[in-house]
């Protein structure tokens, strides 16, 4: 599996070619152009925490006067208090001398946001957000009257300018702090966030932390955000009409990339090869060159991120461990190889299909639909099929009805893939045993500690 480095670099690693990419938003930080709060936007696994925090350490081991500051907030939103995880993750980054100034000017805004917390937690701030609440307020109302009334939105009025001088004279002394060394604060994570939260760190950030010197990366998915948004706000709302106030620009990190300057190759599939050539368990493996094209095929048609990966190899990891390590080790022919390998996949990632072949039932067109295709490969003037059209080929041989799109239309798409058969799985028959469907169910069943 992936190797592990406490400080991980783009000289320890950079196979999908996304130094250039850091060093323009650097650029960009530096700029002076108004460019925070600026997302990062990528697909869930597709490698963006890797991503932030060699951008960071490209920031810290190089020239720029940037004063980067990583911020998981994942791990902070059980605290539900934006405002103290942002200026923790300040103060935790400065030097000794530089905390006590800002932790005085910090403290009294701070304070006035978890006081708020409390008081909107007990619907003190007349917040009435149920009918309970309502009603309970209205009873209270009748026992204390007027003058209790006058009293709370007095106080209430005073909480507020309070609030105003205390987060200005924050914005003052954070203003100041990052006159010679502009501080980025780097929040990743954002999208795993409970909304509520990942709300009001947007909020905060755009109220509170709008300072000259201070700026923003956000790390996230952008359709998860727009979820969260929504998910406090009511489906009514412009999610992006909403976000585009709080985001200044955004950049989606590509999931392909260009080795050598070529044509481009999806990220994981590159991922996939390193990982399979790393792995002590598949190091001797059938999957170590031409025989993963069945597993690079299905990378790429549904275009399996980084993390959906590395689950992958775990799983083809844990198959080899089960049959003592001889499932992937090229034991048999290369059609069974691919049958084998096809249960796997199909238990990590397609469920219900490995539940059908496991129960002997598999409708030939829902399969083949899952491997990408609609009939069978009947293109025999010089092409070869690709081993997604031959594990679909084998199955169908096996499950399909008579006149259906995957059943052999004429002796001549016979005989073709009779031959085909005998290439890659050592006979030219099937149907009558059942031994091709069989062997995917055999490697679901090893899968399900049962085989």
């Amino acid at each position: 599996m992936p190797e592990k480095q406490d400080r991980i670099t783009f000289e320890f690693r950079d196979e999908y070619q996304r130094r250039p990419i850091a060093e323009k938003i650097i650029r960009l930080l530096e700029s002076g152009a108004k460019v925070s709060p600026l997302v990062i936007d990528g697909s869930w696994g597709s490698g963006k925490t890797e991503f932030c925090k060699k951008l960071i350490h490209l920031i810290e081991d190089g020239e720029s006067s940037l004063r980067p500051i990583y911020v998981d907030a994942f791990k902070a939103d059980h605290a539900d208090e934006p405002l103290m995880t942002l200026m923790a993750a300040v103060l935790n980054a400065l030097p000794e001398a530089e905390r006590e100034p800002l932790i005085k000017k910090a403290l009294p805004a701070i304070k006035f946001g978890v006081k708020t917390a409390l008081k909107a937690g007990t619907s003190w701030l007349l917040k009435q957000d149920a009918a309970d609440v309502v009603k309970d307020f209205k009873d209270e109302v009748k026992k204390a009257g007027d003058e209790l009334i006058n009293h709370a939105v007095e106080s209430v009025l005073k909480d507020h300018v309070a609030a105003e001088q205390n987060i200005t004279a924050l914005q003052t002394a954070l203003a100041e702090l990052a006159k010679d060394a502009p501080i980025v604060l780097f929040i990743d994570e954002l999208d795993r966030c409970r909304p509520d939260f990942a709300v009001n760190m947007l909020e905060n950030i755009k109220h509170v932390f709008d300072v000259d010197g201070v700026q923003f990366v956000l790390i996230t998915n952008f359709d998860q955000l727009r979820s969260s948004i929504n998910h406090c706000y009511g489906n009514g709302l412009d999610a992006q009409r909403y976000l585009d106030k709080f985001v200044q620009f955004s950049l989606s990190l590509s999931d392909t990339h260009k080795p050598g300057g070529n044509q481009a190759i999806l990220a994981s599939t590159t991922h996939f090869i390193n990982l399979v050539g790393k792995s002590e368990l598949l190091d001797n493996t059938e999957l170590n060159g031409e025989r993963s094209s069945l597993l690079i095929g299905l990378i790429e048609k549904n275009r399996l991120s980084l993390r959906e990966v590395e689950t992958l190899v775990l799983y083809l990891e844990i198959y080899q461990t089960l049959t003592n390590r001889k499932g992937l080790s090229g034991v048999g022919t290369y059609g069974y190889f691919l049958l084998r390998v096809l249960g796997v996949y199909l238990y990590c990632f397609e469920k219900d299909m490995a539940k059908a072949f496991a129960r002997g039932q598999v409708k030939v067109g829902e399969f083949a639909s899952s491997m990408g295709r609609e009939q069978l490969f009947d293109q025999w003037n010089g092409d070869e099929p690709t081993t997604i059209d031959l594990v679909v080929a084998l199955i169908s041989s096996e499950n399909a009805a008579y006149g259906d799109d995957f059943s052999f239309k004429d002796d001549t798409q016979r005989i073709n893939w009779r031959k085909a058969f005998q290439a890659y799985c050592g006979t030219e028959y099937a149907g009558h045993s059942g031994g091709f469907t069989k062997t995917v169910a055999g490697a679901i069943e090893t899968m399900k500690l049962a085989g």
